[in-house]
């Protein structure tokens, strides 16, 4: 079955460590509605840095990665409807950018 890769942009850190905790729910929630679709649940990343040819850039570009999972879906129309519950999207905090794992 194919796989598709969710790279999660945007969020935000919770103000008090009860929002953390409802935040860490939500996405336990919607990473165990997915079962045994989800093949690697990632993890959030950290600051990063945009490298071209003109050189490195700190900033992370206009839209940076903040996290990634893979998932294993029929097509790409349905991993975007799993992407769709993401609580990032629900909250409209963030966005999921889906894209297919093409193995070579």
């Amino acid at each position: 079955m194919p796989q598709f890769i969710f790279a999660y942009h945007g969020g935000k850190t919770p103000d008090t460590p009860e929002e953390g905790a409802k935040v860490m729910d939500a996405w336990k929630s919607w990473m165990g509605e997915m079962g045994d679709a989800l093949v690697v649940p990632g993890n959030p990343v950290g600051m990063s840095k945009t490298v071209q040819h003109s050189g490195v850039e700190d900033n992370g570009g206009a839209n940076p990665l903040s996290g990634y999972s893979v998932v294993e879906a029929v097509d790409i129309d349905a991993a975007c409807k799993m992407a769709n519950g993401c609580p990032m999207v629900a909250s409209g905090d963030g966005s999921v950018e889906v894209a297919e794992i093409i193995e070579m």
